[in-house]
């Protein structure tokens, strides 16, 4: 349609101007060849490798190449063909089921019409976009590298990336992988800590200028000295590494940050390792050629063990700026001094030109879990203005004069207890807001718990012990400022102001989309997608997914046809029962009772999906003849509780979905004890993330039945 308006323009011209025909002829010839081949040419950039350029090119709408979709981590995507006025047409054009994964939490992304993703063990799958056809599967064999090592973390995983023709991620175990992208054939591998350090990648890598960046978590598993490393994205060879906080100053620093930052630093912290761990919240800057790393929490979490004489613990719960060619620190600004909470800056870190007090600002807009949203001067780590947008009761406001909270007394729990409002699960998790450039609002799941802190247990004399969970301070929940445990709300970067908000009955929404037809997506652990008008927040359209969604939406056009793709498979911390709130559990999304899904929606979509399988509630088995030792069955709560076993199977043994309900579970049984051992000891479910923990004694074996028979027998006495 342009080129024929454009020829029709140009002979319109020529013929009042010019009697031969021949040369109209020649002319449209010669306007018709330039005009093809700069199609031709758009065509091949976008089949050709994925650049920088190509990667921050908001106009491509046909492809989503990064994990926010540009390198700007904004979200946003000009597509217009959904809109409010026929929103209610959309339906499911393709589904894909997944029937062996659990917990679903990344982003896909679209190239040159394939689809690519990353499920349950790590395994990642390239798809036909416009027809949900399986291309391609990659399997890491993450069971088989473990290899009956006792292992901890989660079996889901954020992301992918690509640059060049290679698609990257990276396994639990701790492995960054290259992959042919067209072929799903591995290119290299390389690891990036060793195997038997108690550490584990759930983040998405993030790839640019030839590089692939990746960090790891692992922060309450033991000692943990957080860093991350930047790979050559053609070889696997390690390009630099940046630790986050400093080590034993005997061995001496790796740079002049690291000298910087132990002055911030009392007492022995190299021997608790220190933390800092980045799993999530990367951003590259090519304005600036600079890395955005979001860094986490202390390890421990309680700062009287950790640094117990006070100091800001640089570079926890920072962003910090890095020179993304050679790893060098160029600034840093830290949201939570001498962090006591779990209050880590893991959150995504977004960019956008903000027109502020008349003046245009380079900034960065961050909203980590201490509850407070951030816009910083990315030019140089000014703070520009801070603002709670949830409940906080550990600090009173910001201060603008020197950038730092103005704690509330008693927060740090100084007299070994204090409720704090946000809890460890933050005012915001890792589920990703977005960004609207012609709303100028970011849309932000929102999250509404308190906790109650206790440290009466814990002296200076605490060690923590690799593999092992460890805080150095207890928590419960406390009791919740508002009646809902999660909200989504539009809030506004200039004026550090709430415009809207819809609150939600259960905490976890999932991450946000917003088009350029101001329409809003997020998915919810009900298991309802939503569409919003970005503008007030109401609904426009609901589609009931059957089973609860922790995943981020995206949208691609194909063929002059708009695309909106999710995966559906309730996971995370929530979907475990380890989170707080109450309502995960009654949700019924019980492990293997409903099939995860990748589904795609278009306008007028026909696929007939199949149901889903109803919810389904847990119910304890009953040992008639089996007496519960008090004794060991405490025993077995704590080794319940150092082991992991909480972090799938839920707190209290009361699962939400990620893993088995133990209560209703016949493998604790007497007569299935030898195949308990099997599983938990010796690892024969490890392809299903259930790793083994090889050195268990029959006698602990039998402590943690004792407890699990104890919570199944609570509800029948």
């Amino acid at each position: 349609m342009v080129i024929q308006f454009i020829l029709k323009v140009l002979g319109f011209l020529v013929e009042r101007s010019v009697t031969s025909q021949i040369f109209v002829g020649m002319l449209k010839a010669q306007v018709l060849i330039f005009v093809l081949s700069l199609c031709c040419l758009k065509a091949s950039f976008a089949n050709g490798p994925v650049t920088d350029k190509a990667i921050s090119d908001s106009s491509n709408t046909s492809e989503w190449l990064s994990y926010g979709r540009n390198h700007n981590e904004q979200r946003y995507s000009p597509l217009t063909k959904i809109d409010s006025k026929n929103v209610n047409q959309l339906a499911v054009e393709w589904y894909l089921d997944l029937p062996n994964d659990v917990g679903l939490v990344s982003t896909p992304l679209v190239k040159d019409g394939v689809i690519y993703f990353i499920g349950t063990m790590n395994v990642v799958r390239s798809v036909d976009a416009r027809t949900g056809q399986l291309l391609w599967s990659y399997d890491p064999k993450v069971a088989e590298e473990i290899g009956g090592r006792k292992q901890v973390g989660w079996a889901h995983n954020r992301g992918i990336s690509m640059f060049g023709n290679n698609l990257f991620f990276a396994t639990w175990d701790g492995r960054l992988i290259a992959l042919d992208i067209k072929t799903g054939k591995r290119k290299w591998s390389t690891r990036t800590f060793h195997i038997d350090e108690p550490l584990y990648i759930t983040g998405a890598p993030k790839a640019f200028r030839g590089k692939v960046l990746i960090g790891n978590g692992g922060t309450e598993n033991g000692p943990s000295r957080g860093y991350v490393s930047a790979y050559d994205a053609e070889t696997g060879a390690l390009a630099w590494r940046f630790f986050i906080v400093p080590g034993d100053p005997k061995e001496g620093f790796e740079n002049a940050a690291m000298e910087m930052a132990a002055k911030t630093w009392t007492g022995e912290w190299w021997k608790h390792g220190g933390g800092g761990n980045s799993w999530h919240g990367f951003t590259y800057d090519p304005e600036f050629n600079t890395v955005y790393v979001g860094t986490g929490n202390g390890s421990p979490w309680n700062q009287k063990i950790r640094s117990p004489e006070g100091g800001d613990n640089l570079f926890l719960c920072s962003i910090l700026a890095l020179d993304a060619d050679t790893g060098e620190y160029k600034w840093h600004y830290q949201t939570t001094p001498g962090e006591t909470w779990d209050f880590n800056s893991n959150m995504d870190i977004v960019l956008a030109d903000l027109k502020i007090e008349g003046k245009v600002v380079k900034a960065i807009m961050h909203a980590p879990k201490n509850g407070f949203f951030y816009v910083i001067d990315r030019t140089d780590g000014r703070l520009i203005s801070a603002e709670a947008f949830a409940d906080v009761s550990w600090a009173s406001h910001v201060d603008m004069k020197t950038g730092r909270p103005v704690e509330i007394e008693g927060a740090r729990y100084e007299d070994g207890q204090q409720v704090i409002t946000p809890s460890p699960f933050g005012a915001h998790s890792w589920h990703a807001m977005s960004y609207s450039p012609r709303t100028g609002l970011v849309y932000l799941p929102t999250l509404h718990w308190a906790v109650d802190y206790d440290d009466a247990a814990y002296g200076e004399e605490w060690r923590g012990k690799p593999f092992a969970l460890g805080t150095a301070v207890d928590f419960v929940e406390g009791e919740s400022p508002r009646p809902y445990e999660g909200s989504l709300q539009a809030w506004d970067p200039i004026t550090q102001k709430q415009v809207w908000s819809n609150p939600q009955e259960t905490g976890w929404g999932a991450g946000t989309l917003v088009t350029g037809s101001d329409l809003l997506f997020q998915g919810l652990p009900t298991g309802k997608l939503v569409a919003y008008d970005a503008k007030n927040g109401e609904s426009l359209w609901s589609y009931d997914a059957g089973l609860g969604i922790s995943a981020p939406p995206i949208t691609y056009e194909l063929d002059g046809k708009q695309y909106l793709s999710i995966l559906v498979g309730f996971g995370g911390g929530y979907a475990s029962g380890f989170a707080f709130g109450a309502s995960a559990t009654k949700l019924g999304w019980a492990y293997g009772a409903q099939t995860r899904r990748l589904l795609t929606f278009t306008l007028g979509g026909s696929a007939k999906v199949p149901p889903q399988g109803r919810p389904v509630f847990a119910q304890p088995i009953f040992e008639s003849d089996f007496e519960v030792d008090s004794d060991l069955a405490t025993a077995g709560e704590t080794l319940y509780a150092e082991n992991f076993c909480v972090t799938c199977h839920g707190a209290n043994a009361i699962a939400s979905g990620m893993a088995p309900d133990l209560r209703s579970s016949a493998i604790p049984l007497s007569e299935l004890a030898p195949v308990f051992a099997q599983i938990v000891r010796e690892g024969i479910k490890t392809g299903r993330g259930m790793p083994g923990i090889p050195e268990l004694s029959d006698e602990e074996l039998e402590a943690l039945r004792h407890f699990i028979r104890m919570k199944a027998h609570e509800g029948f006495e």
